[in-house]
């Protein structure tokens, strides 16, 4: 997508209604572009908010499967967000967005795409970004090498699910002297699996964790 086109769709969309279309017209805007630089509105009323960051990540996946195309694979959407707090101790979910590129089906590249969004509006507050989610409409598909591009990093976290709901976080430690760090989500816990050394943080490339 590209220009000044912003998406409108009704706030009561996302709650498990079934049937009712995410990009359809509403009555509240949840994401839009200007330019290159997408921003989301917060927060999702699909994710409740917490004072622990991992509960509100234990949520996306289950919430964004749920919309439309999520898990279509090829025919697939990606979406991205934002989780951030307004300095009152608990952290919120954005709302997810659809905006991006999308490669055609049946590329040998088979991916999807969407803008990381560049900021959150919440009629609340002064909302400070944690960390962007975004999904991928297949499984297996981990946290691919372009998401682990240093040049991708804005924020302290990176998570990624795919159509299964495999979560993978990414410490990226930008402008830091100390190596990436790459999870898995399993089992209500943070497993290790992976370095990004500082050699490697322009690449992305993940030294694993022997078990």
């Amino acid at each position: 997508m590209r220009g000044r086109h912003a998406w409108t769709v009704g706030v009561a969309l996302l709650l498990g209604c079934a049937g009712t279309s995410y990009f359809q017209s509403g009555s509240e805007t949840l994401f839009g572009q200007r330019g290159a630089r997408v921003w989301v509105k917060g927060p999702w009323p699909a994710v409740h908010p917490s004072a622990d960051v991992d509960e509100v990540i234990d949520q996306l996946c289950p919430a964004v499967m749920a919309l439309d195309r999520a898990r279509e694979r090829d025919y697939g959407q990606e979406y991205c967000g934002l989780i951030y707090s307004l300095g009152g101790g608990e952290y919120y979910a954005s709302w997810p967005s659809p905006l991006g590129r999308t490669t055609l089906v049946g590329s040998d590249l088979r991916r999807k795409s969407c803008s990381v969004p560049s900021s959150v509006r919440d009629d609340r507050g002064l909302p400070s970004t944690l960390a962007d989610f975004h999904s991928h409409p297949w499984f297996p598909s981990g946290m691919s090498q372009e998401d682990r591009w240093g040049q991708s990093q804005r924020w302290t976290l990176r998570i990624q699910f795919d159509a299964g709901c495999t979560v993978t976080k990414l410490v990226p430690y930008k402008g830091e002297n100390r190596p990436g760090e790459v999870y898995l989500r399993r089992d209500k816990t943070w497993k290790l699996i992976g370095y990004i050394h500082e050699a490697d943080k322009d690449t992305g490339f993940i030294t694993p964790v022997e078990d």
